[in-house]
């Protein structure tokens, strides 16, 4: 399928929620985003919501990329599997 959309930037969670249905929309959306070749830009960590759509979208075949601030990422919360990481001095 073709989209002018080549990529979207997704800035959630970084807990799972208190509603499992979130977790399931978090996958899907992932997963939806790799079948349609649209690159994925998000928080660059590994856990709860944002690091279940890049994780749906890395098993879709998906291309993505990650933004993480110094501090998180010496808490060892990046993701060490995507394609791009970018490490930032803060969230500014």
């Amino acid at each position: 399928m073709s989209t002018d959309i080549n990529s979207v930037c997704v800035y959630c969670g970084s807990s799972l929620g208190v509603q499992p249905h979130y977790a399931q929309a978090a996958r899907e959306f992932g997963l939806l985003l790799a079948a349609r070749g649209i690159k994925l830009v998000y928080g660059g960590g590994h856990t709860g919501l944002m690091g279940v759509v890049a994780d749906a979208a890395l098993e879709g075949g998906g291309y993505v990329i990650g933004v993480i601030p110094t501090a998180l990422q010496e808490r060892e919360l990046a993701h060490q599997g995507l394609q791009e990481l970018y490490v930032v001095a803060d969230m500014h």
